[in-house]
């Protein structure tokens, strides 16, 4: 799919109905691939959900700009390009710092938000990285850009989250997870009217525990409005 001029990868699972579409955000380092347990659960409801390859990931463009604002600028212009109006976004990680941005800048085109793990960035150290030997499917030099975005991140988030308007659900991973839990706590209680659940399955919630974590996430977008 052409988005800007730029190919980008992705998977579809179901059929389009009068149900609003899904559209999955991975993490830095992973791709579409990872949602192929949610996206079945999804299509066998007979609903629509794309899993979108970010920009450096997978099989959409390796090239620069990178950064959250430019993959929030991508996914509006994904949704154009296969006539999305209006989406349920679920975000893993860094791919739920991209749903937030997306909710805040266009609350018209985000009914419902899931943020898998996410919490308010803060300053932290940088860790120096290697680059693995073995063969990657996403760009290296990506990595390191968004990992530097992130270890220094916009004093802003805390206001930006706090223009989402989207029913929100905040899933945290607990205590084993390597993101701290106070920050995603905070994250719950920014957005508003945002509901906390804890799933005790680390930082990659939808893979240890995928089975809780569908139930959570399918009742969320299933449920109806406030």
């Amino acid at each position: 799919m052409m988005v800007g001029g730029s190919e980008f990868g992705f998977l579809v699972a179901g059929e389009r109905t009068e149900s609003v579409p899904v559209l999955l955000l991975h993490a830095t380092g992973e791709t579409s691939e990872s949602w192929m347990n949610f996206l079945s659960r999804w299509g066998r409801r007979g609903g629509l959900a794309y899993a979108l390859d970010l920009r450096g990931h997978g099989r959409s463009v390796w090239s620069g700009p990178y950064g959250l604002e430019t993959f929030a600028e991508d996914v509006l212009g994904f949704m154009d390009a296969v006539d999305l109006g209006v989406v349920d976004v679920v975000g893993h990680s860094i791919g739920g710092l991209v749903g937030c941005l997306v909710a805040a800048r266009a609350p018209e085109r985000v009914r419902k938000l899931v943020l898998e793990d996410v919490g308010i960035p803060y300053p932290r150290e940088p860790v120096v990285m290697e680059k693995p030997t073995a063969p990657l499917d996403f760009d290296w030099d990506m990595v390191g850009r968004v990992r530097a975005q992130i270890d220094n991140p916009d004093s802003r988030w805390a206001s930006w989250a706090a223009q989402v308007q989207a029913d929100t659900l905040v899933v945290a991973g607990g205590p084993s997870s390597s993101v701290p839990q106070e920050h995603v706590g905070e994250m719950a209680g920014t957005i508003p009217g945002a509901q906390l659940v804890t799933i005790a399955g680390g930082h990659m919630v939808h893979e240890t525990r995928p089975e809780h974590f569908s139930v959570e996430v399918i009742a969320h977008l299933t449920a109806e409005a406030q």
